[in-house]
């Protein structure tokens, strides 16, 4: 069982930048994908960014050009910038591991963007 360890959410205002990581206690031979997905109160939740194994990185439209995913093969630490916030960024951000048959979720970490 894999265990996703999520930090960096935080208030800021419009225009402004966070830069949220997750640390998995292991990684799953399986593991296709890892990225994080958001949902805000009342809404669906959707895709914001993925990075595969072999660094191929997708992003919702929306963010493309914002928001920044990456991964550190080292530490195996999955990090997301996020620049120029806007308010309808504001959800809870949930790292997630997606593996053949299965896949892992983080507990979820707020990020509000705010005056």
């Amino acid at each position: 069982q894999v265990t996703l360890m999520e930090s960096g959410g935080g208030s800021v205002q419009p225009g402004g930048s966070l830069r949220l990581s997750c640390l998995p206690d292991e990684v799953d031979a399986n593991m296709i994908a890892i990225g994080w997905y958001r949902q805000a109160p009342g809404k669906q939740r959707e895709l914001a960014a993925t990075i595969t194994r072999s660094g191929d990185a997708n992003y919702a439209d929306s963010l493309k050009g914002r928001f920044t995913i990456s991964r550190d093969s080292t530490t195996n630490t999955v990090y997301l910038q996020m620049d120029n916030l806007k308010p309808e960024d504001t959800a809870v951000y949930y790292c997630n591991m997606d593996c053949d048959f299965y896949e892992y979720w983080g507990q979820g970490t707020q990020v509000t963007v705010s005056s």
